[in-house]
């Protein structure tokens, strides 16, 4: 069926035309531009992705927060020191022992 008889058909229909132009914008309507339908769903993800990554590093920034409260305490802090830092007082030794 060639282009031009397809167009003869659409043309005899009373509606015809109508129903074609409606076909075209719906398809650009969809797939194309800015505010089409397939970008309207890639924001959507990228959005959730996002809310994923502030939820995320307001949970990091909660922890050191606590964290910080935690070593204003000057016990805390030289148990925090002992602890991650390898840090003692000069009549002390450090034994590590690896746990597997």
């Amino acid at each position: 069926m060639r282009f031009s008889d397809f167009w003869t058909t659409i043309k005899i229909r009373k509606w015809g035309k109508y129903v074609f132009t409606l076909i075209v914008f719906l398809i650009i309507y969809i797939f194309i531009g800015d505010q089409s339908v397939v970008q309207f769903v890639k924001r959507g993800k990228e959005i959730q992705g996002l809310e994923q990554q502030r939820d995320m590093y307001r949970q990091g920034t909660e922890e050191a927060q606590r964290e910080i409260e935690t070593l204003n305490n000057l016990d805390s802090l030289e148990r925090y020191a002992r602890e991650h830092y390898f840090m003692h007082n000069a009549n002390e030794e450090i034994f590590l022992v690896e746990e597997e």
